[in-house]
């Protein structure tokens, strides 16, 4: 126990500019009072004290503002930076060298008994107020983007962002979402939006067909047949700035 206390003191430095001292650190930081006081929660849990466990989990929520089931399973240099108002629920798995920021919440979708809160592998990092709902997997090592909702299960080093969460798959996004350790609180100015970059490619798809009608017609007129439809006025000006590049 004592070893364990000493890593999730250390990873702090790691991950955490603004601190200063161990002793800093010991009295200022809900996050490692959170993941302390856990440890103690989880250990009477596991052996069948479990009310006392509850309780001391529930001191915990009064002190800090971080909510953490004592049944939940927890590894080795976890850290919770801010903290407030992160909620991990009962079935819960978290593996060694994850990260989580304020607002987060590892909830479940169902009233049902048995798991259903997400397991987290070794080295996530979950920005500030995401949502990670339901019994789904979060590979090594994977990111998800702040204010993202993952309803799925995402693979091992990928990056997800949105409401639902989208993968951020090609090499251009990759790019960008490498800033995500640099923006842990909220989105930036370039990050993509989904929903424009759909609506974008179906504004790319829409202008392709308009371009085969006008060619269509001219065929037809040169075949002697007489097209005399209003052509329909195109949707120049249209694109909506997503971050994305064109595919054109």
């Amino acid at each position: 126990m004592l070893n364990w206390l000493k890593e999730d003191i250390a990873c702090v430095f790691e991950r955490d500019p603004a601190a200063q001292s161990v002793f800093e650190i010991i009295t200022t930081y809900p996050g490692v009072h959170a993941v302390l006081i856990h440890r103690l929660s989880h250990h009477c849990w596991t052996v069948g004290f479990k009310w006392l466990a509850r309780f001391i989990a529930h001191l915990g929520r009064f002190l800090t503002g971080i909510e953490i089931h004592p049944a939940a399973v927890i590894g080795r240099r976890f850290f919770i930076d801010h903290g407030m108002g992160v909620v991990i629920g009962e079935t819960t798995v978290i593996g060694d060298d994850c990260t989580l920021y304020h607002g987060v919440t590892l909830g479940g979708t169902t009233w049902n008994k048995g798991k259903r809160h997400p397991t987290l592998h070794n080295g996530v990092v979950i920005g500030a107020g995401a949502k990670v709902l339901g019994p789904i997997e979060i590979g090594a090592g994977a990111r998800v983007g702040s204010n993202s909702v993952v309803l799925k299960a995402v693979p091992a080093g990928a990056t997800v962002v949105g409401i639902p969460a989208h993968i951020i798959d090609n090499q251009a996004k990759k790019e960008l979402a490498n800033k995500m350790d640099f923006n842990a609180y909220g989105m930036t100015a370039d990050m993509p939006d989904p929903i424009a970059h759909a609506i974008n490619r179906m504004l790319d798809h829409i202008q392709v067909l308009d371009t085969q009608i006008a060619t269509l017609q001219t065929a037809l007129n040169k075949a002697g047949i007489n097209y005399t439809e209003t052509p329909i006025k195109p949707l120049n000006g249209c694109e909506i700035d997503d971050g994305y590049e064109s595919d054109n």
